[in-house]
């Protein structure tokens, strides 16, 4: 399953945000360093229009897509240096898929540490873009030394000198306008910053109306990174507690008194998934309506794949309709005798919200 890690200054509220997310039970305390391990939980992706398929087919069971999230303890000036839980911290982000910053945008006189989201966002940029640079750096020094026997280096020597020159500068590689050629140069490298990144902006109860300002002021500052940053602002302590109310309606009436709509948490798992580059196909039934998660790009056979391995080792055909037709037509049988249902074959490439079966034979 696809991880992605939460990432921020002590007391900023990432293991607030953490059990909003999973139900999990993270120590959320106002000091330092309260959560030294990783806390791992799961989330659930939603998505209406499973929703919409199960109650089409009145399916007995409702499975969504998830992903993983990660509470990583908090990182301070220094990590780099081995500052706080400095390499332990490091370590523990490079095992996650994509990062979530938390960013504090709260003042609360009980809980320490600054309320600017922009210096919060200062000290975790620097600090990766330090610990990436030491790793390039060594490999820079290797490869061109290496080179001088194997000529077939030069675009990774490229790319990290590319690399290294932002990184030098305090710059993460998501900000440095490296090409997509470049980046997969860097991939053996596991590096911090190479990586999509979403930052959640983290206001008090008292300033819901300032979201979409303070989520301006945010955004501004990545107006270099392109496509690799998105900006979610939220109050995260709201949103927890929106969490813990079980009853839907009554949850959606919380967070409607509260101007929110369906709440920024929702919004936030779809971005995160989406920042993974991961995409959904569902299949529905009497028993059973899911959503599967692949890889934007993926081929019908490696969709099939994502259910069990022999689909696609034995993959012959994909049956495939939108589920918003299948939705208007009422129900997978009718659609077949109106003959809405295309068949598709092994080059297939897959669009998120196909509707698909497969034939297969091993």
């Amino acid at each position: 399953m696809e991880r992605f890690g939460l990432v921020g200054l002590p007391n900023a509220g990432k293991s607030s945000l953490y059990n909003a997310l999973t139900g999990g039970g993270a120590l959320a305390a106002p000091y330092a360093f309260a959560t030294k391990d990783p806390n791992i939980g799961v989330a659930k992706v939603p998505d209406d229009r499973l929703d919409r398929l199960a109650e089409m087919s009145s399916s007995k069971n409702v499975v969504h897509a998830a992903v993983q999230v990660v509470d990583i303890g908090g990182l301070v000036e220094g990590a780099s240096k081995g500052e706080g839980l400095g390499n332990k911290f490091l370590a523990n982000i490079r095992e996650v898929d994509a990062i979530v910053f938390v960013l504090r945008a709260f003042v609360d006189d009980d809980v320490t540490g600054p309320s600017d989201p922009l210096e919060h966002l200062r000290v975790v940029e620097l600090e990766l873009a330090l610990a990436d640079l030491e790793t390039v750096e060594k490999r820079l020094h290797q490869a061109t030394r290496q080179s001088k026997l194997d000529k077939t280096l030069g675009d990774e020597i490229d790319a990290l000198t590319a690399a290294n020159d932002a990184l030098s500068d305090g710059r993460p590689l998501y900000r440095a306008g490296l090409t997509p050629d470049q980046r997969e140069q860097l991939a053996p490298y596991f590096l911090l910053t190479n990586r999509r990144v979403l930052a959640v902006v983290n206001v008090g109860e008292d300033e819901l109306d300032r979201i979409p300002e303070i989520e301006a002021t945010v955004a501004a500052e990545f107006n270099d990174a392109g496509d690799n940053v998105e900006v979610i602002g939220m109050c995260v302590q709201l949103e927890a507690e929106a969490a813990t109310i079980v009853d839907p309606d009554e949850r959606a009436e919380m967070l409607e008194g509260f101007g929110l709509g369906e709440g920024a948490l929702f919004r936030m798992v779809r971005s995160a998934y989406h920042l993974l580059g991961l995409r959904t196909f569902l299949t529905t039934g009497d028993k059973e309506s899911r959503a599967w998660t692949f890889y934007e790009g993926s081929t019908a056979p490696q969709c099939a794949g994502r259910i069990h391995t022999d689909f696609q080792r034995g993959f012959i055909k994909a049956e495939v309709i939108q589920w918003e037709e299948l939705l208007d037509i009422g129900s997978w049988n009718k659609a077949k005798e109106l003959g809405k249902i295309r068949v598709e074959g092994k080059d297939y490439v897959a669009s998120d919200g196909d509707v698909m079966e497969f034939r297969f034979n091993v």
